[in-house]
């Protein structure tokens, strides 16, 4: 049986505006017909927080300290919550919600896209598994997270090693395509990630990040080596085909989609009317 081609992007690092528009407009082209699904790999220059498309900068972020970082700060089309974009592998997958392999539910879509991830952990040697919410309270938790910290828990079909959540996903439906993206975390600098966001007081601050560190980690903390970009971009890539079956070939963006991609990055993606706008 002849595997399905999809497209796939390395874009490298770019800016936060770049990088939002980019998946926006891959939405877009693919909802049209123009192009293939598409996965896409990317980093952020400069590293970057990123908040959900729902959450409420005032009462959530701190503006101050992602300045005095030097940060990127960039609102997501996409739900979820705050992610501190720095050491990481960024992925994102779009796909037309008619594709004959993709389920109807929002959960169970998670769960096909993301199996491309597990296989990816799985060749770097990880012993990743889905996170399933068993209890009531578990599943109500997902309904009303506490913290504005993405890696704070895991949601349905997100990736975990050793009980601590090592991938954060958050996908988007629009046009009738499924745009999915998320971080693969390779190191954490804990202490900046805590720094960026507020809290009713110090107290609180330290028990949530002393009670992240049982909930998140990051690849280099738990493998037996230090793996690299480029050896994570070869796994997850090879992970993505095998998980959903498919060939990836390069696709190469022209001048006058890389055009469009740049306008929209100025006038929606930078303009503070997106950004602080809830």
């Amino acid at each position: 049986m002849n595997k399905e081609v999809w497209g796939f992007i390395d874009s490298g690092d770019c800016s936060p505006s770049f990088n939002m528009a980019l998946d926006e407009a891959l939405l877009d082209w693919h909802g049209a017909g123009k192009i293939p699904p598409v996965v896409r790999f990317y980093g952020w220059s400069p590293a970057t927080l990123s908040v959900g498309y729902f959450q409420k900068i005032e009462r959530e972020i701190d503006m101050e300290s992602v300045k005095q970082h030097g940060l990127g700060f960039v609102r997501r089309p996409t739900g979820g919550r705050g992610v501190l974009h720095e050491h990481e592998l960024t992925y994102s997958v779009i796909v037309t919600e008619e594709h004959p392999e993709m389920p109807k539910t929002v959960t169970e879509a998670y769960r096909v896209i993301s199996e491309g991830i597990l296989q990816g952990f799985q060749k770097l040697g990880l012993e990743a598994y889905f996170a399933v919410p068993k209890t009531s309270s578990e599943k109500e938790a997902l309904k009303n997270p506490r913290s504005a910290v993405c890696f704070d828990a895991p949601s349905w079909y997100e990736l975990v090693v050793e009980g601590r959540k090592v991938a954060g996903s958050a996908q988007t439906r629009q046009k009738g395509v499924i745009l999915q993206h998320g971080s693969i975390l390779l190191d954490l600098d804990e202490d900046k990630l805590f720094s960026l966001f507020k809290y009713p007081n110090d107290r609180v601050k330290e028990r949530m990040q002393k009670a992240f560190k049982t909930k998140a980690v990051a690849i280099n903390e738990i493998s037996n080596r230090k793996i690299n970009l480029e050896e994570a971009k070869k796994a997850f890539k090879e992970g993505f085909e095998d998980g959903l079956g498919i060939i990836l070939e390069p696709y190469t963006l022209s001048d006058d989609e890389l055009d469009y991609v740049n306008t929209l990055a100025k006038n929606k993606y930078e303009s503070d009317e997106w950004n602080f706008k809830r």
